[in-house]
């Protein structure tokens, strides 16, 4: 398969988040303290770095990571899976959408998440690999994602499951509520509540292949996301909860686009990367070895380091305590002869 397309460039990421935040072209020309000409041209696809940077900060959008995509920068590199999952694109109108094939290798129990516009392929490579599909399991219900489903339904037989907050109208279809599973085998999938972009999109989080697995549908591009004009804080809430908290290894497969990391997006995706990150790696184009935490910068005055505190939170436990005063013993305390006459003398003058 050639490589696909990222979905969106920085264009896109702007009106996406503009409109999700609902703020007027007039707006955030007056914000950014550009004209609105400059604004157009951007919008219209002029790489004007230093007026995207200042866009991005009105956006709640990573400035750096914004013009890394505006450089076309960073393409993704996913790792190949060598068995268990195979990935369709078929076309739609001007774009074209992403479809998925899971599989246990040794049961040979197998599930399709969302069915494209054309199943002939993935039929076909059902039949090849000698496949039992138990159930297509639909991330959300927009046409590009389920146009596809009558014809895969008379060929594998399968059932049809979407979640309880967006149910598909196809007779016989089947709902599953957040947090659900489903086996293959080994192969553990979880239903995520990624809802936003459509009233109750999902992520299917699989488990037992060579990486870990989140089939996103429509929640997370490469350096993008859905968007949504009703709920797009939700929908950035749900997904920085529900898919940002897996494994850094976790290989993403967007509904759109090409496959990426969840170490790729936390760093060169503008929605969710630092407000500073760090320059490319030539050696590492993807950031797939890259800390992405922002380093803190250095203090200009070194500080004491805090000393240790022991029990109940004291600091002078470790100290070397200073050592007692010699002090001459009483009368009293001597030994001998000397001693008894003193305790007596003071027991006499206690009565």
């Amino acid at each position: 398969m050639p490589l696909i397309p990222l979905e969106d460039n920085f264009a896109d990421v702007i009106a996406k988040a503009q409109r999700g935040y609902g703020i007027t072209d007039a707006e955030l020309a007056t914000r950014a303290e550009i004209t609105p000409a400059e604004l157009d041209a951007i919008k219209a696809g002029e790489a004007r770095l230093p007026l995207i940077r200042r866009l991005a900060r009105h956006l709640k959008l990573s400035p750096d990571a914004l013009e890394v995509l505006a450089k076309k920068e960073a393409y993704p590199k996913a790792p190949i899976f060598p068995r268990g999952l195979a990935m369709f694109n078929t076309p739609f109108r001007t774009q074209t959408v992403n479809n998925y094939l899971v599989w246990d290798p040794k049961s040979r129990e197998a599930a399709v998440i969302d069915t494209g516009t054309d199943a002939s392929d993935l039929i076909d490579f059902i039949a090849a690999e000698k496949l039992r599909v138990k159930c297509i399991l639909l991330t959300h219900t927009h046409e590009d994602h389920i146009a596809a489903l009558s014809a895969l339904v008379k060929a594998t037989g399968a059932e049809v499951w979407s979640g309880e907050r967006e149910p598909v109208d196809f007779p016989g279809a089947r709902t599953f509520a957040a947090n659900d599973y489903f086996h293959l085998g080994v192969i553990a999938i979880k239903a995520l509540a990624t809802w936003g972009h459509s009233p109750g999109l999902t992520t299917f989080y699989v488990q037992g292949l060579s990486w870990p697995l989140a089939l996103c549908g429509d929640a997370l591009f490469s350096s993008s996301i859905g968007g949504s004009p009703t709920h797009f804080r939700e929908q950035l809430k749900n997904t920085r909860a529900r898919i940002f908290s897996l494994p850094k290894d976790t290989v993403i497969g967007p509904g759109h686009g090409p496959l990426t990391t969840l170490a790729h997006e936390r760093k060169y995706n503008p929605f969710f990367a630092p407000d500073r990150i760090f320059k490319i790696d030539p050696a590492d184009p993807t950031g797939a070895t890259a800390d992405a935490t922002p380093q803190k910068p250095a203090r200009a005055v070194a500080l004491p380091a805090k000393p240790r505190a022991g029990k109940a939170g004291r600091t002078d436990l470790n100290q070397a305590k200073p050592s007692p005063q010699t002090k001459k013993p009483s009368k009293s305390a001597r030994p001998g002869r000397e001693g008894q006459v003193a305790f007596k003398s003071r027991r006499s003058r206690s009565k």
